[in-house]
């Protein structure tokens, strides 16, 4: 696990919650539901959306507080890369890559971030 320089600012607890809380609703979004559905449901749609947002402004925030985050964290980038796909590629957005990043793809960032959380919280 990382042991980034987030210590130093009082901002990285909040977004970490934050990414964290946007994992979580994102997966419960789609919990349950087929791609199929998924692709059928625009409000459904734009909710993981929006929280893919979240995540992504989260991370982007975290790794300007500490830019080895981008290398040594699993998926950060890839959550960064999506948010901004989604804001101004929304015309582009492909809701089965969407999907298949909240189903399959979020496990580690969320494991990662919970680490860097709980390194801060066990911070002297």
């Amino acid at each position: 696990m990382p042991r980034a320089s987030l210590s130093m600012t009082s901002k990285a607890p909040k977004l970490l919650h934050d990414a964290l809380g946007a994992i979580a609703s994102a997966a419960e979004f789609v919990a349950g539901v087929s791609l199929t559905q998924y692709a059928a449901e625009k409000m459904r749609r734009s909710a993981v959306e929006r929280q893919l947002e979240i995540l992504g402004e989260a991370c982007s925030r975290l790794a300007r507080l500490d830019s080895s985050l981008l290398t040594s964290v699993t998926n950060l980038k890839l959550a960064i890369d999506l948010r901004n796909r989604i804001i101004h590629g929304y015309d582009a957005v492909d809701d089965e890559i969407v999907y298949l990043t909240v189903t399959e793809d979020l496990t580690e960032l969320k494991l990662a971030l919970t680490g860097l959380l709980d390194s801060l919280r066990n911070a002297p």
